[in-house]
């Protein structure tokens, strides 16, 4: 197996290839990679476009040609709509300034406790908490596992996703026929796989829930209607690290918790979800009341919904 680079890609053994474990990525480019093309000619006499700065209300978030990545520059601007609101309300002094400025530990306490006053939610009933757990009852059981195996394909950046998809099924295709070789998944998984167990036959051992990447926990363990049964998977498990076959060998079926036990989790995890709402509820107002330039952020002009 090609090992020419050490990543995490997500699948239930210990790091992040959907199986936990640290993989060195066996990368595809030769076979799957995208033809490069080259990048657009410059042309004579044209000149780039400065970055607009992004501003909240006129106040600059950053330093004119010294944009932030998005994510920062989200939180900046959030932060800035904060600190002019509780401006606005009388909560902080207003400071002539042309840049939105770093707050001390004091004036974001003021606006936590700003917000904290406003995004108020009611505690779940004990009727809301006991459908929220009918729906879910497959994800309170403790001591559930299962012992497979898998072949991992890994996506990594200039593969061609559709190729290596095709390359994967043509394998998984191979292990569905009659009279398969016992050795030809271990095979298989020694020469195609992108994760460490690949020397192991692809084994990644017992695995729980909490051991693997959502899209693979939720279908080894959280299917609703039909479980996933023992063998080889019919079909490709697709993660945001790649494309896997799945071997089940064995599975403990672990103990459902009963709804008393497990009510004080249950209401928490739905007063964690209707603030993270009222929270979004609260940010889009401020944002469809306020002047934003250079950044695109949610906006709403109706009352918040508590």
């Amino acid at each position: 197996m090609n090992t020419s680079s050490l990543t995490n890609h997500g699948c239930g053994g210990g790091g992040t290839c959907g199986c936990g474990s640290k993989t060195a990525s066996a990368t595809f480019e030769s076979s799957f990679s995208a033809e490069t093309q080259p990048g657009p000619a410059s042309l004579p006499g044209k000149t780039s476009v400065p970055e607009m700065t992004a501003s909240i209300n006129g106040i600059h978030l950053h330093t004119p040609g010294q944009r932030p990545d998005e994510e920062a520059l989200r939180e900046l601007a959030y932060t800035e709509l904060l600190r002019h609101y509780a401006v606005k309300a009388g909560l902080l002094p207003h400071k002539a300034v042309l840049q939105a400025p770093e707050l001390n530990e004091t004036e974001r306490t003021v606006l936590e406790t700003m917000v904290d006053s406003a995004v108020q939610v009611p505690a779940p009933t004990d009727e809301e908490c006991q459908r929220y757990y009918d729906a879910r009852r497959n994800q309170y059981v403790v001591g559930q596992a299962v012992h497979l195996r898998h072949i991992l394909f890994a996506v990594t950046p200039g593969v061609n996703v559709q190729a290596l998809s095709v390359h994967a099924d043509k394998a998984l295709i191979s292990l569905l026929g009659r009279d398969v070789p016992v050795d030809l998944f271990g095979k298989l998984a020694g020469e195609l796989s992108n994760c460490p167990t690949s020397t192991q036959g692809g084994d990644l051992g017992w695995i729980g829930p909490q051991d693997c990447a959502p899209e693979l926990a939720s279908t080894l363990f959280f299917q609703t209607e039909v479980p996933v049964g023992l063998g080889v998977q019919p079909r490709l498990i697709h993660t945001r690290f790649g494309f896997h076959i799945i071997d089940v060998l064995e599975r403990r079926d672990g103990k459902a918790l009963a709804f008393d036990e497990v009510r004080e989790h249950v209401a928490a995890q739905l007063a964690m979800q209707s603030r993270a709402k009222a929270l979004h509820q609260y940010m889009s107002l401020l944002v469809g009341q306020a002047l934003v330039e250079g950044i695109e952020l949610d906006a709403a002009d109706s009352p918040l919904v508590q």
